[in-house]
């Protein structure tokens, strides 16, 4: 069963701007702002998000998966790094992740 948990926060790109301090070179201003819009709960599901230096850790309906920023095989682009982080965290949690027309949606995998 596939369940919808929020919507992107599209305004956490401005923390990617030029002119915003952030000598990290992963974007982690962004992370934890996009991030933020993840956290999510209702009475079939709970979504946890949170990002501890390069690794992002997912906590899904009590099970927990952490995907890492991969700046050298995934793209020095954050915005890419962090959808790939996070399939990564839910896959390893027992999820598929998807983002579509800005929508978080997190399937269980077959067991």
């Amino acid at each position: 069963m596939k369940f919808k948990v929020g919507n992107e926060d599209t305004s956490a790109a401005a923390k990617l701007a030029a002119d915003f301090p952030d000598n990290s070179g992963i974007g982690v201003h962004y992370m934890d702002q996009y991030l933020k819009a993840l956290n999510a709960k209702s009475e079939n599901f709970e979504v946890k998000a949170k990002r501890r230096g390069l690794k992002v850790s997912l906590k899904i309906n009590g099970s927990v998966g952490a995907g890492l920023m991969r700046r050298l095989e995934v793209s020095e682009d954050p915005k890419i790094m962090l959808q790939a982080a996070l399939r990564e965290a839910a896959k390893n949690a027992g999820y598929a992740y998807s983002l579509e027309d800005g929508a978080f949606y997190f399937e269980a995998l077959a067991e």
